[in-house]
């Protein structure tokens, strides 16, 4: 009988509540070389595959995502160049069959590609044999194309259903990026057991699209000048120089890629490299550096 939350008992509640969870903070006393801070710059390049998902193949819409490619791609891999800026680029399998070029773009200036869905589909509507499906289709599409199988995900639109997470233990993920426990890297534990899988959280006050995203014929216009969101994302990575932790920020090249909000982010990077103790990172040099932290703790709490 199906059950309004309201009515659900103790075991019920606290069942949803273990399924994925966070667990140790995974927060090394010092980053590689000294760094106080570590920062972690990463983006969407979902292109046409957001209007695709919901069936819009409209001309218009496409156009909008085909900028992300055609224009911003391509400059945002030279501004990160002109930083030597290693970055994450989370990828769709349709974006990257589309723009075979850009994925090259990208491992050639040393940055990491890594999952980010088949088609950016709605995996809080699939079922486990189809998300496995398109995950793992994802999974060998970017290795086909990028030369190195990747190790970490951001599923699309950070949904996470109750079985993402056993489809990223089976596929052999390293790392997801996809959860918002934490400023920091954690654990992530499935139903009270520790996974051995990085956690590198997002949150959307570190995400261009909320505050830049436009619906032509809904209520949603972006509602921020973008020096405005250049403030918040300062004072997020003076903040955790500050604690000493990990700065991750995510952008999409369809938005962030117009000159006006490029302007942005090369004020972001002025801005982070005026400090002297900063390490950059990829996802996944991240993922790898703190792993075996994880090991480390498990073999002394079975010893």
């Amino acid at each position: 009988m199906n059950q309004e939350p309201w009515q659900w008992d103790e075991p019920t509640w606290r069942g949803h509540i273990g399924k994925v969870r966070a667990g140790r903070s995974l927060t090394p006393d010092q980053w590689p070389g000294g760094a106080r801070v570590a920062v972690a710059i990463s983006f969407d390049s979902d292109h046409e595959t957001i209007p695709l998902r919901d069936g819009e193949t409209s001309p218009g819409k496409l156009a909008q995502g085909e900028y992300g490619a055609r224009v911003a791609a391509p400059k945002i891999v030279r501004l990160l160049g002109e930083y030597d800026v290693p970055a994450s680029f989370f990828m769709p399998a349709v974006s990257a069959l589309l723009h075979p070029e850009e994925v090259e773009a990208y491992v050639a200036g040393g940055h990491e590609v890594a999952v980010h869905g088949w088609i950016h589909e709605r995996n809080m509507l699939l079922g486990r044999d189809d998300e496995l499906d398109l995950t793992g289709r994802a999974l060998d599409t970017l290795e086909r194309l990028s030369g190195a199988r990747p190790t970490g995900i951001r599923t699309p639109s950070w949904d996470f259903s109750e079985n993402t997470l056993s489809v990223i233990r089976e596929l052999g993920f390293v790392y997801d990026s996809s959860l918002m426990a934490d400023d920091e890297p954690y654990e992530l534990v499935a139903e009270g057991q520790p996974t051995g899988i990085v956690e590198i959280p997002v949150e959307w006050i570190r995400d261009d699209a909320p505050y830049f995203m436009m619906e032509r014929y809904a209520s949603l216009r972006p509602y921020m000048p973008p020096r405005s969101a250049l403030q918040i994302w300062i004072d997020e990575f003076d903040a955790a120089r500050a604690e000493g932790g990990l700065f991750q920020l995510t952008l999409h090249p369809h938005i962030i890629g117009h000159r006006s909000r490029l302007v942005v982010l090369r004020a972001l990077l002025d801005h982070i490299s005026q400090h002297g103790d900063v390490w950059y990172g990829t996802h996944a040099q991240i993922a790898d550096l703190l792993r075996p932290s994880i090991s480390r703790v498990n073999r002394e709490e079975t010893a």
